[in-house]
């Protein structure tokens, strides 16, 4: 409703009160500051009597399959409501997902009644929300062995999606993302990869939760994994299936879950350059693991807790090419801190031991100390940190190997140069330590790169990446990889 002025129509006076006329004349020497406070709010009367709640979002997702994708993108979400009806208040925060920790709004973000950072995508599917995604890249990369080098330039198409749950109890998040890269020039095969994985969280009676899980993957054997077949023109593929149950308990101050795992990995058959095909069915396995965990709050933000885990890999056949059985049993070990500060700092960090323990007597138990983490910081609002460590063992296919303990660390970096535009940063180093027993030497991985990406709109993205690999080995020449790309993503 307009304010009135010093120049608004004149009123009539009634003789009896002059008392209220000196009143309301004292009044409207407030006026003038208050209209020029006006004018710095939206347009909308309805927004000059709506408030608005929001806070910061640093939600962080990696995409580890992309070779365009170098680091880690952060997308930053904020929804503002502009009217005092509670039903569109109800519809803003579904909208979300359930997300917390919102970004506020600014007086320009807020210009014509909408959020400007908001992206808008998502499609609703009843009480589900889906978030397609589709991207194109063009990729050129140069790999360097001592004095040889070879160069190739493919195209990257991929396709992933979050499928989120809008339920009052319960929740579901289903993820996805496949990738095909198809060569344009010089050697190589083109190499789909593919991954989908679901979460089903079942809220149950007296703080008790059940969470079912689902996974799938496929992928290529890397050429610079220890186990792939050397002079081969096409690595075998790789099918992994995971399945899991898991009970969860709160007891006051006491945090308690027990699970069990299962998994299954399938092996194709890998292709020589004159086109023989290997058969590596001997490296089909089966997993089964047992795992419990307990934990005790300090405060909400510290829970110190205790992790153990129990499980048999089991071969499909007893014996592998080379005549030895790989089957055996695993157990672990372990303690740490999980921390929660709130959208700011959470993260958890676990020491313990892991051992491996093989039915043939000739392979030796594979025992590593193992360090297991993850952190997400935010400095400040726009920049998030991310940084990792994980310790696996891995069984060998070499006749009279084990395998290898390898000791993994990654970091990220992600920061809004401008609200469409974000600045990325990565690096990661591997190191697979072997028996020292062993021919084989220790290697050594690292990988650093950098990237950009602009946001054209709430359904564009364009992308540029640079990234570089080094492997190092005692017992042959290192291997250099420089890859640069730009491409582009359609979001829904």
């Amino acid at each position: 409703m307009a304010m009135p002025s010093k120049t608004g129509r004149k009123m009539a006076r009634p003789p009896h009160r002059t008392s209220v006329l000196c009143a309301l004349a004292a009044g409207l020497l407030w006026l003038p500051p208050l209209s020029g406070l006006a004018q710095t709010l939206p347009a909308s009367s309805d927004s000059l009597t709506s408030g608005t709640t929001s806070s910061d979002d640093d939600a962080i997702t990696a995409d580890t399959t992309d070779d365009l994708q170098t680091g880690t993108t952060v997308t930053a979400a904020t929804v503002a409501t502009t009217t005092l009806d509670p039903d569109a208040e109800i519809a803003a925060d579904a909208l979300d997902n359930g997300r917390q920790n919102l970004r506020e709004s600014t007086i320009d973000q807020l210009r014509g009644g909408r959020d400007l950072t908001d992206d808008g995508t998502g499609i609703r599917l009843g009480t589900m929300m889906l978030k397609p995604t589709i991207s194109q890249g063009l990729v050129t990369e140069t790999t360097k062995t001592g004095n040889q080098s070879e160069r190739k330039t493919y195209w990257d198409t991929g396709l992933k999606g979050t499928l989120t749950s809008d339920w009052s109890s319960h929740q579901l998040t289903v993820n996805g993302q496949g990738n095909w890269r198809r060569v344009l020039s010089g050697d190589g095969e083109d190499e789909p990869t593919a991954a989908i994985d679901a979460d089903l969280r079942l809220d149950l009676a007296d703080g008790m939760a059940a969470r079912l899980t689902a996974a799938y993957s496929f992928s290529h054997e890397d050429t610079d994994d220890p186990n792939a077949i050397s002079g081969a023109s096409e690595q075998s593929g790789i099918h992994q299936f995971n399945t899991g149950a898991a009970l969860e308990r709160d007891f006051g101050k006491i945090r308690g879950s027990v699970g069990l795992n299962f998994g299954r990995t399938l092996y194709t058959d890998a292709v020589l350059s004159d086109g023989t095909r290997v058969e590596l069915s001997d490296r089909n396995r089966s997993s089964a693991t047992l795992n419990a965990r307990i934990g005790y709050e300090l405060s909400p933000a510290l829970i110190p807790f205790i992790e153990v885990s129990a499980g048999r890999i089991l071969y499909d056949d007893k014996r592998d090419s080379s005549g030895y059985q790989r089957s055996g049993d695993l157990y672990a070990v372990s303690t740490g801190l999980a921390a929660d500060f709130g959208e700011k700092l959470r993260g958890e960090l676990g020491i313990g031991y892991e051992r491996m323990m093989f039915d043939d007597q000739r392979l030796e138990d594979l025992g590593a100390i193992t360090l297991d983490g993850n952190l997400g910081w935010s400095p400040q609002r726009g920049t998030d940190v991310t940084v990792g460590l994980s310790t696996s063992i891995e069984p060998s296919t070499t006749a009279g190997l084990s395998g290898s303990v390898a000791y993994q660390l990654n970091a990220g970096v992600a920061h809004e140069l401008r609200s469409n535009l974000v600045a990325r940063l990565s690096g990661s180093t591997t190191w697979r330590d072997y028996p020292t027993q062993s021919d084989d030497s220790d290697t050594i991985y690292y990988t650093a790169g950098t990237g950009l990406t602009y946001s054209v709109n709430r359904y564009v993205d364009l992308t540029a990446d640079l990234s570089y690999e080094l492997t190092t080995t005692q017992t042959s020449a290192d291997t250099q990889v420089l890859r640069a790309g730009v491409g582009m993503a359609l979001k829904r």
